[in-house]
Parts: structure tokens; sequence; C-alpha cells
């Protein structure tokens, strides 16, 4: 059937016409020459400021990090961000990113299993990359998450991934670093009416724990006994014993902190790490005596006792970090805030953290807990080319804007929904603000 000339021109007119929406950009070409960026404040990330700085790499690896006076700019891309400042990029820990895209459409979550018991459940094989949410993160300075399930008593295994990839398999940094363990919360009676369901739940709590012990057992068993046949459940827990894992423990109250810590120890599990840890002050004493480090989550929260000061959650960072415990900063309310990290890194410094050990909490400090620290988390010689540019204060929401980011020497496109639905609408009221243009006067149509 031949079709005329003119149905293709009008076919091609209307597609011309549909409006453009904003996509998640491709990720980004390897790294084809070297780039040296001048004249910056570098924030190594360690607590080391340098003004009038460079920072350059190849091959997706830091080559220099100091003073602009030193660098080599031979066979560079010179990138001139003088005024600006260079960071470490931002990571994000216990993180449902990419796991949980659109809460009311069941078909976009895929971030917890059936059951109680799944330390065989692998997070980063459905990390969806196409997130419409991880470019507008992106855009903030946070480069890298940790992906995390929920659900259960154990919810299975999380990696840690770069921003900026085509799949999960290019994404992942470091895979089924550590098991999440979810413990049982307690109840007590508060008021004078005895609760019958009270009962009921302190029973459904000693089940649990029963079949913790058990799970627990029979892993450490198994990993000491030759099989031969594998058994996923069991076979996944295994590095819980010989430090090659780490067990996340989800717990707030201090009660519950000390006993999952003793629990779990008895079974021989080595490396151990607090996550929430709303009640951290109070039980300091027991997290240095242990050498548990604390993934924080609870900074932007209101107190969990009355009788607390109403800025305990701000103040929080810097009484660990005066106390000497290890710890980090994680942004839990949802994933689509995940790019206000370096604000409530920002929050902890205008309640007495110093600036620098705030982003050591969102940089640094999280890439020593989650075992990835030789890699990422500061601006370093050796490591990989994953920092970000900002033209203001990263942990200032007032002045936060990152102009370059980087992902192992990538230059990623910062472009996102927002930033796409901003100029829209930017256009659009601009446009009705901005005087009509004079039209000819027309004669008055007559009978």
């Amino acid at each position: 059937m031949k079709i005329h000339k003119r149905y293709i021109s009008a076919f091609v007119a209307l597609m011309l016409s549909v409006p453009v929406f904003a996509q998640v950009p491709a990720p980004a070409p390897k790294q084809s020459k070297p780039v040296l960026l001048t004249g910056a404040t570098l924030h190594v990330g360690n607590g080391t400021v340098v003004e009038n700085a460079a920072v350059a790499f190849d091959n997706g690896k830091i080559t220099y990090a100091g003073p602009k006076s030193g660098a080599n700019t031979n066979g560079y891309e010179v990138v001139d961000v003088t005024g600006q400042h260079i960071y470490p990029g931002l990571i994000q820990p216990n993180a449902q990113l990419g796991l949980n895209e659109i809460e009311s459409v069941r078909a976009t979550l895929d971030m917890r299993e059936v059951g109680q018991m799944n330390p065989n459940v692998r997070s980063v094989i459905a990390y969806n990359t196409d997130s419409d949410i991880i470019p507008t993160i992106r855009a903030n300075g946070v480069l890298m998450s940790q992906v995390t399930p929920v659900g259960g008593t154990i919810s299975g295994s999380s990696s840690v991934v770069q921003l900026d990839a085509w799949n999960w398999e290019d994404a992942v940094v470091k895979a089924d670093e550590g098991i999440h363990l979810n413990w049982p919360a307690m109840l007590i009676q508060t008021g004078s009416t005895p609760d019958p369901r009270l009962a009921n739940f302190k029973q459904q709590r000693e089940q649990a724990l029963t079949d913790l012990a058990q799970l627990f057992r029979d892993a450490s068993v198994y990993k000491a006994a030759k099989n031969d046949k594998e058994n996923l459940k069991l076979s996944s827990m295994a590095g819980l014993f010989d430090g090659s894992k780490k067990l996340y423990i989800h717990a707030n109250y201090g009660k519950e902190i000390i006993e999952s810590v003793n629990f779990v120890k008895q079974f021989g599990v080595k490396d151990i790490v607090i996550v929430g840890g709303g009640d951290a002050v109070a039980v300091i004493d027991f997290l240095k005596a242990n050498n548990l480090p604390v993934i924080y989550s609870g900074v932007h929260a209101l107190p969990s006792r009355a009788e607390e000061d109403v800025d305990m959650p701000y103040k929080t960072p810097f009484l660990l970090q005066k106390a000497g415990v290890p710890f980090a900063l994680d942004y839990d309310l949802s994933i689509h805030g995940i790019r206000n990290l370096p604000f409530i890194a920002g929050t902890a410094v205008a309640h007495g953290l110093d600036k620098e050990q705030a982003l050591a909490a969102i940089t640094l400090n999280t890439a020593k807990i989650l075992g990835i620290d030789k890699e990422v988390g500061s601006v370093e010689v050796g490591k990989n080319a994953t920092l970000v540019v900002s033209s203001g204060d990263l942990l200032d929401m007032r002045t936060n804007n990152v102009t370059h980011a980087f992902i192992q020497g990538r230059k990623i496109d910062l472009n996102n929904k927002h930033r796409y639905l901003y100029q829209k609408f930017d256009n659009k009221y601009n446009a009705e603000t901005k005087p009509a243009e004079a039209k000819p006067a027309t004669k008055a149509m007559t009978n």
C-alpha cells in the first residue's frame, strides 16, 4: 500500500509537537582523558581542608590531590573551578533506593520478601538503575548507596552501588556485604489497666527469638561442617562467623541494642553495626566497650521521650563524636528525601558537630563502616575519582549547588525530572510576565 507523502509529513509534525519528557540520563562513558580540577577549596573528607587546591584523575583514579601549585597540567584537561568546593561523593547507607519507586503501585515495590527469616535474599538483583529518583539524588551530591531490603526478622543482604550504571552488575561496588536483622521490639505495660494484647505480643516475641537462635545455631554448625548439598539460607550467613560479612542490627531502644548484641555474640558473630540507634547516647559506654559503630538514622526527628531535650536528635551526632563512638548518618524518612542527606549533616553542624566531621559522617565514616574506604570516601591519591564540585557549601541547603559530579572519573549528567519541571514552569510564568508585543491595528468589521 502506497502512503501519500502528505500523511507522512502530518505524522512527523504531530510527533514533533508532542512534548519531550525528562528521562533518566544515560550512564556516562568511561573516562577517556586525564582531568584536572583547579582553584577550588578541597574538603578531603578526613578533616583536611586545602585552599586553592587541585585534584587530578585519570582512568577513574585520583592521581593528585593537594595545593594547586604542586599540580602538573601537562596532558590534562584543565577545568577551572575557582571559588568552588570539591568534596568526596556522598554515601547513603540503609536505603531502598532502586527497590521502591511508587508507593501506590505494587509492581514498582521490590524491597521485601515474604516470610520472617530471609538471609539468602539478595537485594541488589532487584536494584533498578533506571529509577527516576536516582538523578534527583545525584544532583545534591549523593553518588553511592547501600541497597538494603526491609521486612521480617532477617530481611536479607545489602550491597553497595554507585549511582550511574546500565544495570545492577555494572553498579555494584561491594556485593552482599552484610545481613540485616530487625531486632524484635520490646513492649512494656505503661498504663494501669492491663492490655490483653501485651501477653500475645510477648509470646510472639519469644517465639521469634527462639526461631532466631535456632537459625544462628544451624548456620554456625553448617559453616563448620562439610556439606554435600548447599543450604542457601545457612550458607549465606557463613560470613558472619568469620568476619567477612557484617551483621546490621536495626534497633533503637537502649535495652534492645544491648540485648541484641549480647544475643548474636554468643553465636560467634564477629562484625556488628547498629542501625537506627535512637538511644545510642544512653548506651555509649556499651557501644564503646564492644567497639560498635552506629548508622544513626534520627537527626530530623522528635525526641523519643518527653523528658529529653527537644534538640536531642540534632545533637546526638556531636555527642557520639565527643564520646569517640564511630558513626555515620543516614537519611531514612523516605527514599525521595535522600537528596537531603547533606542537610542532615548540616543540622548536626548547627548543633555542635564540626563541619568537616559532619562531612566525614556522610563520606569517609560511612565508607569505613561499609568496608569500602580503600576505594572511596575521601579525595586521596589512589582512590576512585568519585567526587562532587559545588559552588557553595554542600551541607547548607541555601548554597548547595552541585556544578560537576564524577563517578570513577566519569562525568555525570546532572539533569533530572526536578530540573526539567522547574525549567518548564519557569519558562511558562516568565513568559506570562513579559510585556505583550504590540500588534498591528486591524480595521473593524462592517456590514
